[in-house]
């Protein structure tokens, strides 16, 4: 069996320099390491002469003993998820809905779309929370809610209409050689296909949505951020800050995690039923693929037959 080489393989100059590198590169993460716990660990002494203990010091994390701390970060935390999940059911909506004005064969439909789905992607999130919020005067919830689903929705758009573009012209051909109309063929050939193959980017997108969620502290909604770090802060006062932070930032990682966990799932379940696909099909019954045939709606011409 013939192996391609892509490159040399590394002399024994090469591999020491190589572990002198590797070396250099580990000593000098565990001396940044060790200098942030020395920061972290130096008691703080202000302008007035009045000495703070260190961030490690115990008596700045007796807090998180209390359950009062615990409720109320748990109440940002589903502030923060109930803002997210609406706003990614409406950003796929209206992903969905761009995706189609943008591919329309009109162009009084597909440029006035364009136009205006680069006006949203060229727009912050946060000035897009703000002129809702001043304008329609929606509430924190809404502004949030709706800054993140038509910015998000312009993204997923753009990425089904790429997912759409990159499937084979014989698809949309084959359906309208069945009798298809061209909107059916969009819905129920196209689309479909589309939708499967961005799917990892659409899921990665709404990972970027429940983060962005943060951005509401700044037009007042009372997410995890804003509920942690300003009124926990104002509660337990500022020694308590970098404490609050850690806790802010340890739930926002696990949920992060948790979600992306989810999406590799998706993404690998999706991925290895199409694998399974197509080692199945050569190796198929005869009378099972003219069975496979009669249910798709992508019939070939020899057994249309029946017609739609």
């Amino acid at each position: 069996m013939s192996t391609t080489v892509l490159y040399d393989a590394p002399g024994p100059k090469a591999r020491r320099t190589s572990r002198i590198i590797s070396v250099v590169g580990v000593v000098l993460v565990l001396a940044l390491i060790a200098y942030l716990v020395f920061l972290l660990g130096r008691p703080r002494i202000s302008a007035n002469g009045n000495e703070t203990p260190g961030v490690l010091d115990p008596s700045r994390w007796d807090i998180l003993g209390d359950l009062a701390l615990w409720r109320a970060i748990g109440q940002g935390w589903l502030n923060t998820i109930r803002a997210a999940a609406v706003a990614a059911v409406l950003a796929v909506i209206i992903g969905i809905l761009f995706s189609f004005a943008r591919t329309a064969r009109s162009a009084w439909i597909r440029v006035p779309t364009t136009i205006v789905l680069e006006f949203f992607r060229g727009m912050p999130v946060l000035l897009m929370m703000l002129f809702i919020l001043l304008v329609f005067a929606t509430g924190a919830f809404w502004a949030v809610v709706a800054a993140l689903a038509v910015y998000n929705g312009a993204l997923i758009g753009e990425a089904l209409r790429a997912g759409i573009a990159s499937l084979p012209k014989g698809q949309r051909e084959a359906g309208l050689a069945i009798g298809l109309s061209p909107v059916r063929t969009r819905f129920a050939i196209e689309f479909p296909q589309a939708f499967r193959q961005m799917l990892p980017i659409i899921l990665a997108q709404l990972v970027v949505l429940l983060k962005d969620t943060s951005l509401g502290y700044i037009v007042g909604y009372v997410e995890l951020t804003r509920r942690g770090l300003n009124r926990l802060g104002t509660y337990y006062g500022s020694s308590y800050t970098f404490t609050l932070f850690a806790v802010v930032l340890a739930v926002y990682l696990a949920t992060n995690l948790l979600v992306s966990w989810i999406v590799r799932i998706v993404d690998r379940r999706t991925g290895r039923r199409g694998v399974v696909l197509k080692q199945k099909t050569p190796t198929a019954e005869p009378g099972a693929l003219v069975d496979a045939g009669a249910r798709s709606p992508l019939r070939t011409g020899e057994d249309r037959s029946g017609g739609f």
